[in-house]
């Protein structure tokens, strides 16, 4: 028997209404605004038809400065993400997939569509 299953994911930015209109473009996702929210507060993200978890886009005050630790593996292409507002970190290198980072530096991983 598992010891817990995922929940969400949470990602921390500088900007994070920027970095939550980002993926919900990206993703497809939709913004659960909360009517009682402030500012600073976290944003919640909702998966669109593609499904997918909930994403927790959080304020921090600090850069990223160090390779995440954990990242998320995207089926997509490329190209429509560098379109976007990406950046290609690594190409493909014989391993079937690039390594992206989204316009605050967080890596991420896209494979071919499937």
């Amino acid at each position: 028997m598992a010891l817990g299953r995922i929940k969400d994911l949470c990602l921390d930015a500088n900007d994070h209404h920027a970095l939550a209109d980002w993926w919900c473009r990206v993703l497809g996702y939709t913004r659960d605004d909360d009517e009682d929210a402030e500012p600073g507060d976290p944003v919640l993200l909702r998966p669109g038809a593609a499904g997918g978890p909930p994403l927790w886009v959080n304020p921090v005050p600090e850069p990223k400065t160090a390779k995440n630790r954990l990242h998320v593996d995207l089926y997509g292409d490329t190209a429509e993400f560098l379109a976007a507002g990406a950046v290609l970190l690594r190409a493909d290198q014989g391993n079937g997939w690039d390594v992206l980072a989204n316009p605050e530096g967080n890596e991420f991983c896209v494979f071919p569509p499937d």
